[in-house]
């Protein structure tokens, strides 16, 4: 069993940064979160993953960042074998991943240099270097002349542009977007994508989880749609599926 889970994971290294195989998860309540889940997502893939309230989409972005392990079934980002990943080594594996919420998470005393810059403080980045890379890294989201302000101070739009910055400022290799339009206008929500489409022409890998059915139809990625806690589509230049 040893070997098979070693040769799994030498294959997820040569070709995916993200896979799933055949993962179950189920709660106290005995309920399944998610039920025999299989996906591979490719180095530099830019995918949607989209379904309704309780289809198992939060529980596959906590599976991803290590916050819970699965019941059943194996789990490796970057390689590593997330479900044998110790405690220990739980910060030093996410300084891999970036992550951007819906509600911003913000540092509300904080102002937007310094909401950016700690991203780099936690993982010891000298001070010199922090101070040319948070400047190069809010002229990238556009917000250059907004160093200062507060995130009070700043639209919805502007703030998850700095809530961005902070997650791509490490260069992960890795963002994951749990509903990074979903207390946006149109207008700041088409500029937030177009934004995660021009990292991911970087060679980051980008996973977004959407309610956002115009944004998903509109961008052709890949599309892997969820319905209680499985997958019933995984498209190439997919679409909204409407689930009865």
């Amino acid at each position: 069993m040893a070997g098979k889970r070693r040769t799994r994971r030498s294959t997820a290294e040569a070709r995916d940064i993200i896979v799933l195989d055949n993962v179950s998860k189920s709660y106290s309540t005995g309920a399944p979160a998610l039920n025999g889940v299989s996906i591979r997502i490719r180095r530099g893939e830019f995918v949607f993953v989209v379904g309704d309230s309780g289809s198992g989409k939060s529980t596959l972005i906590k599976l991803l960042l290590r916050e819970l392990t699965p019941t059943s079934g194996g789990v490796w980002v970057n390689g590593q074998d997330v479900v044998r990943l110790r405690h220990r080594k739980i910060p030093k594996f996410r300084r891999n991943l970036g992550i951007v919420f819906q509600d911003f998470r913000l540092l509300k005393d904080r102002n937007v240099y310094e909401n950016v810059a700690f991203a780099q403080r936690i993982i010891q980045v000298p001070t010199r270097e922090i101070r040319k890379n948070v400047p190069a890294i809010l002229s990238i989201v556009g917000l250059a002349g907004k160093y200062k302000a507060k995130p009070k101070q700043l639209s919805g739009g502007e703030q998850q542009r700095v809530a961005l910055a902070r997650a791509l400022i490490n260069k992960p290799s890795i963002l994951l977007a749990d509903e990074p339009t979903g207390n946006l206008d149109p207008k700041n929500s088409w500029e937030i994508m177009k934004l995660l489409e021009e990292i991911n022409q970087t060679g980051t890998t980008v996973l977004v989880v959407t309610h956002n059915r115009e944004i998903v139809n509109a961008m052709k990625k890949r599309v892997v749609t969820m319905k209680k806690g499985v997958i019933v589509s995984d498209e190439e230049e997919g679409g909204y599926i409407d689930e009865d």
